[in-house]
This record gives C-alpha cells, sequence and structure tokens, in this order.
C-alpha cells in the first residue's frame, strides 16, 4: 500500500499561507535546456502533454533564443507548434525582439524575459551590463504588451552570486522595480545557485513589498543546492507569495552557473503543499509517473525525494 492509499501526507492547514498555489512548472524548459544530451523533439511534446494531464495549468515550453545559446532548444519552432492545443498556459522565454518575433508568429501568449541582479551574471548571461539588459528588454515588454500578451520577468541571483558573493537586498528591489515599471504582469525571483535562506526570502519579498511591488505579481524560483528550496519556498508563502516554479522531478540548474544544482522538484513541492492542506490541482500519482517515464528518457533516476519514495512504494 503507498502513501496516498494511506492518506499520507495528513494535511494540517497552517495559518496565514496561501488557500491555492499556482505552481509554474519549468521542467520541459528550464530543466532540459541543461541536460547534455539533446533530448527528440517528440519526447519533450510528450513530456509537457503528460505534465498537462497531471493537473499543472502553467507548463513554460521553450525558449526563443539563438541556437547557439542553448542549442537543446533550438527545435522551439517544432515543440510549440506539437502542444498549442492544449488547455494550458505555455509560457516561453525570450531574450531579445527576435526572439518575440518568433514566438508571436507561433501564437504565444505568454513570454518571459531573463535579467540579472549582478552584473557579473548579466555579462556571462546576456554579455551586457544590468542597464543595458533593461533597455534591451523595454521594446520587447512593449510589443508584448501591445499585442496583450502577459509578459513575465525573470530575475537571477537574487540571493547570492558565484562571483560577487551576498547581493544586497536593494540592488534587487532596484531591478524587480525596473521590471515592473517597464510593463511586466509578473516576476519570478530566482536563487539562481541556491544559496538562500528563509530570512533571507523574508527580507527580501518584505523589502518589495515596501518599494511597491505588489505581492501577488510576485513567483519564487528556488534551487536545492544546500538543501534550502522546501524551507525557502515556505518562508515565500508565509509573507503571501501563491506562485512558486518548479521543475517536474528536479530537473535542472544553470548553464552559466556552474555550482547551481536541480530545481526544486515539483513532486517535493506538490508533497509539501497537500500536507499544508494548499490546494494546487496536481494528481501527484500522476506527476510521479510522468517523472519516471522522463528519467527512464533520461538514462537516469530522478533526484526528486518523493519520486523516489512513491516510485518504490509503486514497484
Amino acid at each position: 500500500m503507498n502513501a496516498s492509499e494511506l492518506g499520507l501526507p495528513m494535511a494540517v492547514p497552517a495559518e496565514g499561507l496561501p488557500a491555492r498555489v499556482r505552481i509554474h512548472e519549468v521542467g520541459a524548459r528550464d530543466g532540459l535546456q541543461n541536460e547534455k544530451q539533446t533530448v527528440p523533439t517528440a519526447v519533450k511534446a510528450e513530456f509537457v502533454r503528460r505534465l498537462a494531464g497531471t493537473g499543472l495549468t502553467t507548463i513554460e515550453a521553450t525558449s526563443f533564443v539563438h541556437p547557439a545559446w542553448v542549442p537543446q532548444l533550438a527545435d522551439a519552432e517544432d515543440l510549440y507548434p506539437a502542444v498549442s492545443d492544449l488547455p494550458v498556459e505555455l509560457p516561453v522565454l525570450v531574450p531579445n525582439e527576435r526572439g518575440l518575433d518568433r514566438a508571436l508568429a507561433l501564437g504565444a501568449r505568454r513570454v518571459a524575459v531573463f535579467a540579472s541582479a549582478t552584473e557579473s551574471f548579466a555579462k556571462a548571461n546576456l554579455n551586457r551590463t544590468v542597464d543595458e539588459a533593461l533597455v534591451m528588454f523595454e521594446p520587447v515588454v512593449a510589443r508584448a504588451k501591445e499585442q496583450g500578451v502577459h509578459v513575465r520577468g525573470y530575475l537571477s541571483m537574487c540571493f547570492g552570486d558565484p562571483w560577487e558573493g551576498a547581493v544586497p537586498v536593494p540592488q534587487v528591489v532596484r531591478v524587480c522595480r525596473a521590471l515592473l515599471d517597464m510593463g511586466c504582469d509578473e516576476l519570478s525571483l530566482g536563487d539562481t545557485i541556491g544559496v538562500a535562506t528563509p530570512g533571507h526570502v523574508t527580507a527580501l519579498i518584505r523589502a518589495l513589498t515596501e518599494a511597491g511591488v505588489p505581492v501577488p505579481a510576485l513567483g519564487v524560483h528556488f534551487h536545492d543546492t544546500y538543501g534550502q528550496a522546501l524551507s525557502n519556498t515556505l518562508a515565500a508563502l508565509q509573507q503571501g507569495v501563491a506562485t512558486v516554479d518548479a521543475s517536474a522531478g528536479g530537473l535542472g540548474g544553470c548553464p552559466y552557473a556552474k555550482s547551481a544544482t536541480g530545481n526544486l522538484a515539483t513532486e517535493d513541492l506538490v508533497w509539501m503543499l497537500r500536507g499544508l492542506g494548499i490546494d494546487t490541482g496536481v494528481d501527484l500519482g500522476r506527476l510521479v509517473a510522468t517523472s519516471v517515464w522522463m528519467a527512464a528518457h533520461l538514462g537516469r533516476p530522478s533526484p526528486s525525494r518523493t519520486v523516489r519514495a512513491l516510485s518504490h512504494q509503486e514497484q
């Protein structure tokens, strides 16, 4: 008998947390872009379809970047039409106006730009300064909004940088404020190298609130490098954040930050939220099965503790 059949985890709500959390699933994009092997387009499409079948409502599909930057996502033009009929939101990353043109041509209705809170990472990732990158994004965001397209702003290195070390909270607030003023509908606070701790998360969200950034516009994106992703997520929930990025099976990292390990596993997140009595709309059994299926294609077991526990029980 598995955990679900035993009624586990037992739901014990905690005060002051959101009643529902929207999971922004990034496995098909942020996860697969970091694979050494190139995953066939048909397998990616099936992965997205299986993820949609779990009840996830937002599944980041791909990135319209130059193939030389991220060769694993060079098939964006083939993949997006193969999944665009799904009844879910399918955001895509666009680095510049050319990327936006490609996405709009295929009917994308949700796009994301990716900025940095630090100069070192902006140089490594975008070959620009922080402010030069913001200038580059202005026409992208403006044109997307003119088309009625939802825009997410990713902000990397919010909690620490592998070259610069600690990142001052006001520095992060400044770039967040710039992205919001530019027209971004939503911001994702990225702990790119996984060094955040709960007090730091709390302090940043409170500073953003004081700077006029509405909490409903915030999402969080944690990596589990030091085993802090779930505790950091709980700290964000306690501040009212109700959008959490996660990757099925814990796939992913960051190709420009070598110390970054996998994203927060969606299954581990769902297990915690279920135990807190927070609704996600996600069928955990189907999600685990999907990650086991993907892990078989990648030729290695999933790093997710919940996937390992539940798939072992079901064998």
